[in-house]
């Protein structure tokens, strides 16, 4: 399960052309779910970079769009979970939301961990992983990250993971953009025939919703569909579903989960971070 592709085969594969680039982007692997969210605050910089550290060969991270249209990184609807600060995202000012302690509320030695904007985090990742953007909102976010995406030389790598109609926008935009379907229907059959008429280059597959089987993962694959799982919460699971072909499930604790890299048949990835 640890087989990689060259880059350029591998987008060639996806349907992009993109020949600057010239490092390896894992077929398979572990998706870090919010970064290290399990020893570390989740979404934030210190978590994704112990994920990086960890060798994650895919890394998610959910934005929201503040008040005065600033792209940040954060899960919730609202910043009370995650922060000292109390109030929905959309409804705060990115200065007010730089001025939260995102990292406390985990463990004291994060104290005074900020919450990052889009940019920051695009800016600290290796070349050769994937990134596994969750866009939370519709409107004008989905366009404004995937040109944030283009001008940072991320196109090779980074994925939005959003509903169709977000696709149909964002493809006007920046046609050469990928794109995880995350409008799941209420059965299998559904979701699988929808990516694949949808022209999506991945898929995410909920524990909780309807069965995967042998026969959904070989359409997709034949199709050229790579397949996330949310989410493996042990080893073992994890083992089964890669076993079992899926591509890259989605992990709390990249960092245990890694150490045992070898037991998944998993090779961690050396982050490069240069683009050349």
């Amino acid at each position: 399960m640890n087989i990689k592709l060259t880059s350029t085969l591998l987008l060639f594969y996806l349907g992009i052309s993109l020949t600057a680039f010239t490092q390896q982007l894992p077929s398979t692997g572990l998706c870090a779910h919010r970064g290290a969210m399990d020893t570390h605050p989740e979404n934030t910089i210190p978590a994704f970079k112990a994920a990086i550290e960890a060798g994650a060969q895919m890394i998610e991270f959910d934005v929201w769009l503040t008040k005065d249209n600033k792209m940040v990184i954060i899960h919730d609807e609202t910043v009370d979970r995650t922060t000292n600060g109390t109030g929905e995202v959309s409804s705060l000012t990115f200065e007010e939301i730089r001025k939260l302690d995102a990292g406390s509320w985990k463990l004291e030695e994060f104290s005074g961990v900020q919450i990052p904007t889009l940019e920051e985090v695009l800016d600290i990742m290796p070349y050769n992983v994937w990134l596994n953007i969750h866009i939370k909102q519709e409107g004008d976010l989905p366009v404004m990250i995937a040109q944030t995406v283009k001008e940072k030389g991320r196109l090779h790598q980074s994925f939005l993971a959003c509903t169709r109609s977000s696709m149909q926008k964002v493809r006007k935009a920046i046609p050469e953009i990928l794109f995880c379907n995350m409008d799941r229907k209420n059965t299998s059959d559904k979701y699988v025939d929808q990516t694949i008429s949808s022209r999506a280059n991945f898929l995410q597959f909920p524990k909780k919703g309807p069965v995967i089987t042998p026969a959904h993962i070989a359409k997709l694959k034949s199709n050229a569909v790579l397949i996330n799982y949310f989410q493996a919460d042990s080893l073992e699971e994890a083992k089964q579903l890669l076993v079992m072909g899926v591509d890259f499930p989605l992990v709390n604790n990249i960092v245990e989960f890694m150490q045992h890299a070898d037991e998944l048949q998993l090779t961690p990835i050396k982050p490069v971070f240069s683009a050349e």
